[in-house]
């Protein structure tokens, strides 16, 4: 069966549909429990651009983080719309290294290094979930 096919589509779409929509629930939901450990508005997790702001607060204590994801998104745009491929290039490492960066303190801030460290890098649809409803305790970011 060839996945460009409407068949593959027709047998496999719903399927894959609904393990997003899985996927997604508890990518927020672990979101929604991470912030309400660090003392913030479960709910705020789950707003757009407000919720980079206060993980940067909750991850450095400040809204470095939040300052340069947003600097980093504007030149992708900028980039994207002027057709600049270099730019876009060095915008999109520059976003894979803030989410390294995030993940890494993300872990710290909640007392977890090593291998967890690692889970969330590759794996955040596991490893956010696990850090919202295990046992893990806010420590604060500076650790």
């Amino acid at each position: 069966m060839d996945i460009y096919s409407d068949s593959f589509w027709a047998a496999f779409g719903p399927f894959l549909i609904i393990l997003l929509a899985i996927l997604i629930i508890m990518i927020l939901a672990g979101t929604w429990k991470i912030f309400s450990k660090a003392g913030k508005p479960g709910w705020a997790g789950i707003i757009p651009i407000y919720n980079t702001y206060i993980l940067s607060n909750i991850v450095f204590g400040n809204a470095i983080f939040f300052t340069a994801s947003m600097v980093v998104g504007v030149l992708a745009w900028i980039a994207k719309e002027v057709k600049i491929d270099f730019l876009s290039l060095i915008t999109n490492i520059a976003a894979i290294v803030l989410n390294i960066f995030l993940s890494i303190k993300l872990s710290k801030a909640f007392g977890k290094s090593g291998g967890f460290i690692v889970g969330m890098i590759f794996l955040p649809f596991i490893f956010i979930p696990i850090l919202g409803f295990g046992s893990a305790e806010y420590i604060g970011p500076d650790n």
